[in-house]
């Protein structure tokens, strides 16, 4: 009796041992001074106070895995969760390229909206089959810059050598007589000292840290309607994340929903940052008006919108739903 007693404790222990034991590793591609990040860590660090037995280890800076490789070990349930821009996965599903399409999210509160509808289960449910799902939705907006002019209808970019952020950017720019010059954000400053490059379009955050101001005469920040919206949402193995206790899943859960709330009032913030930033650069500042908005989405319509149709099985149906969240 005295042995089976001291087997059942020992087994205890271990039980014990291994509810310690459970770790999950966060990968992402930023330093730990970006928003990206600090959402990750809002994660961990509510997940450590709930007691729950869990470990959130991030790996920032692309210490894991390349930025764009981080989906398919997600997917395998190699990495557990990583913060990261759906479109890079739009190879595997192309349905994701709609999460970086211009003229379908208008202002930060429109893309909050976006979350919370059918469009989003639509792109969940694509997610689902690969063993992928969303703990926190985020989307980070961006503005034009131009380096002799302001950028704010598409006929301001025609005869420009201009650098777009993701390839139905650069489709659309294509259809407002813009010469396309593809490269990362961190090559505008150079290019465009240069004379390499007139304009370019990229994230609020990668404008101001690149220090884009010192090389432009003016800025169209995001403001009540902007072109460039990336969703870039915090993601976990689906399997993991079915795999936790109870209390775990709900320690995770309540911690997302924190982090989501604070990505979205910094996705705002840092917009209005880089603004400030300009200004006291020196650089004019421009607003897009929604009449602007709406010429560049038509022009989306005849070249981004058009190309993706065809490209995608159920594109129209997933556009359509896109397109009638107000």
């Amino acid at each position: 009796m005295k042995y089976s007693l001291t087997a059942a404790a020992a087994a205890s222990v271990l039980a014990l041992g291994a509810a310690h034991a459970t770790e999950l590793r966060l990968s992402h591609q930023w330093s730990t001074a970006d928003v990206r990040h600090e959402v990750a860590q809002i994660v961990a660090d509510e997940v450590a106070a709930a007691d729950v037995d869990l470990d959130i280890k991030i790996f920032p800076s692309k210490s894991l895995f390349k930025p764009r490789e981080q989906y398919k070990p997600l997917s395998r349930g190699q990495l557990d969760m990583t913060v990261f821009p759906l479109s890079y996965a739009g190879g595997q599903q192309p349905a994701f390229n709609l999460t970086l399409m211009p003229g379908l999210v208008k202002n930060h509160d429109h893309a909050a909206r976006l979350n919370e509808s059918e469009f989003m289960e639509a792109i969940e449910a694509k997610m689902a089959e690969d063993d992928v799902m969303v703990l926190v939705h985020g989307y980070l907006a961006g503005g034009f810059a131009g380096k002799e002019q302001c950028i704010t209808s598409p006929e301001d970019i025609s005869g420009l050598q201009t650098r777009a952020a993701g390839k139905s950017f650069e489709q659309m720019l294509a259809g407002a007589d813009a010469s396309i010059a593809s490269m990362a954000s961190s090559e505008i400053y150079s290019a465009m000292q240069n004379g390499v490059l007139d304009a370019a379009n990229t994230s609020s955050s990668s404008f101001v840290s690149y220090r884009i101001y010192e090389q432009v005469a003016c800025y169209t920040p995001a403001g009540d309607v902007a072109l460039w919206f990336m969703y870039q949402p915090l993601l976990m193995n689906k399997s993991t994340f079915d795999g936790l206790e109870p209390a775990q899943q709900e320690a995770l859960l309540a911690a997302a929903a924190k982090a989501e709330a604070y990505y979205l009032e910094e996705a705002k913030r840092q917009d209005a940052e880089s603004r400030k930033v300009f200004e006291e650069a020196g650089v004019e500042i421009a607003e897009m008006t929604p009449e602007e908005f709406e010429q560049w989405r038509a022009l989306a319509q005849e070249t981004s919108y058009k190309k993706f149709i065809e490209e995608v099985p159920d594109g129209q149906n997933l556009l359509n739903m896109a397109l009638s969240v107000e």
